[in-house]
């Protein structure tokens, strides 16, 4: 299905509200969600440590114990790390499925740096505490709980559900090469990591659909020379000639980009800020041309990279001796890429940009894909507006991209449209997701538990 390509289209869509009771859930089953949880932060999933394989054991005790068969739910251990893979069937093997996905490794996390121990889950003041208490494990425990509830009460799904749990999300993806791989024939993919809800002084205020990342690059710019004594200066002293370049880099703009996931987004952000930077999102929602928009929308950080790719030096060093003139000079610069651009392109575009061919600027081995956005399928947002709105009536909700990379990355590089559909609501910032004495609240338990059975009803129906 294509989605609706006006403003009018998608502005109408994300602002009409549907009337609902909040959810009723069981105690039994808060309790079920929250101890999973729990569980969930105590296994050290972290890079090398080698609980993933463990961790996923866990799961899929929980989904036997709910009524899956044992061979429908693999375990299986690549790169360092595992896989899950758990099939729900449905009444059309057919059809194609809906993948849920999500992640099972966390950041490292030094107990030293943190008020409590970062995997003894701690529940304090309405939060769980705990590394991945929020990225990904709270989406996780969430999801599989959901998923439970159903199996038990004899769910029968119209295609197949397939709940696929990478093991190195926050590292080199490589299980996440697999899975995209393996499930590559998936109808649309639910990731548990990415999207969700905004509150703001104790109320739901937003929601946002990720259904578009930035591709990430990194690559290697090298300048050398054969050097010599440092009392006989030569031109092509590679330090001064890496710097030119940088500066250059610094310097260049790539050229603004939008696709209907930023205009939607700008859209619907619009009557969130009042005067000038308002009235130029809504400006530049409907036409991503308009030139004065786009420079007060660049005043504020947070816009940039909704607008254009962006590249920036983050690394550099040279030379060998104090006394020496230096034969080499490095650095690495960055990229966020604008979905649908290649990263190739971005490469040639720099090399073009330094203007000296004796600097040479090479992609780093980064793990990252090139990765389309997402179409804005009318059965997805229908899908979402009668989850969220079930829960919080009448709050916008809006598409958004993401500057970071997901396990969505791989998927939609291999054509399966994928949305980030988290079902935690929280305040912004509170997560701490990455940081120190990271947490996530008790109160979003419930709501996401009905959010992702809401979800999986109307889209695996």
């Amino acid at each position: 299905m294509k989605a609706p390509h006006t403003l009018l289209a998608i502005a109408a869509f994300f602002s009409v509200a549907a009337l609902a009771a909040p959810p009723v859930v069981d105690p039994a089953l808060h309790a079920q969600a929250l101890d999973t949880l729990k569980r969930s932060v105590s296994f050290r999933t972290v890079a090398g440590g080698g609980q993933t394989p463990a961790y996923a054991a866990y799961l899929k005790g929980l989904l036997v114990g709910s009524g899956y068969a044992a061979d429908e739910i693999a375990i299986e251990e690549l790169e360092g790390s595992a896989i899950l893979i758990a099939r729900y069937p449905g009444r059309d093997p057919a059809s194609k499925p809906v993948v849920v996905l999500g992640h099972m490794d966390v950041v490292e996390a030094r107990p030293e740096d943190w008020e409590r121990d970062p995997f003894t889950p701690v529940v304090e003041n309405g939060y769980v505490y705990g590394r991945g208490a929020s990225d990904n494990k709270f989406d996780v425990s969430m999801a599989v709980t959901a998923l439970t509830k159903l199996r038990r009460e004899g769910w029968k799904p119209g295609r197949d559900v397939i709940l696929a749990l990478s093991g190195d999300e926050e590292t080199r993806m490589a299980t996440t090469a697999v899975l995209a791989k393996r499930l590559a024939n998936a109808e649309l993919v639910i990731n548990v990591d990415g999207g969700g809800g905004l509150m703001r002084d104790g109320k739901a205020v937003s929601y946002g659909i990720q259904g578009a990342e930035k591709s990430y690059a990194d690559f290697d710019v090298v300048a050398t020379d054969p050097g010599g004594h440092s009392s006989r200066p030569t031109p092509g002293n590679p330090i001064y000639r890496l710097a030119r370049a940088m500066v250059r880099i610094s310097e260049y703009r790539f050229p603004v980009m939008s696709n209907e996931i930023t205009r939607g987004s700008f859209a619907a952000a619009a009557g969130e800020y009042p005067g000038e930077m308002g009235a130029a999102m809504k400006r530049f929602a409907e036409d991503p041309t308009d030139a004065a928009a786009i420079a007060t929308l660049e005043t504020e950080l947070g816009n940039v990279g909704m607008l254009r790719t962006t590249c920036v030096a983050t690394m550099q060093g040279g030379g060998h001796a104090p006394n020496a003139l230096p034969q080499r000079a490095t650095a690495v610069v960055n990229c966020r890429i604008f979905p649908g651009t290649p990263a190739e392109s971005v490469r040639q575009t720099l090399a073009s940009v330094m203007a000296d061919p004796e600097v040479s600027i090479t992609r780093r081995n980064d793990g990252a894909l090139d990765s389309p956005a997402s179409p804005l399928r009318p059965d997805v947002m229908a899908a979402v507006k009668r989850s969220v709105h079930a829960i919080h009536p009448g709050i916008p909700i809006s598409p958004s991209m993401s500057a970071g990379a997901t396990d969505s990355m791989y998927f939609r590089a291999a054509g399966v449209p994928s949305y980030g559909l988290s079902g935690m609501f929280s305040q912004k910032g509170e997560s701490f997701s990455h940081g120190l004495n990271e947490k996530s609240p008790v109160a979003a338990i419930d709501g996401a538990l009905a959010h992702y059975d809401s979800l999986l009803r109307d889209l695996a129906k």
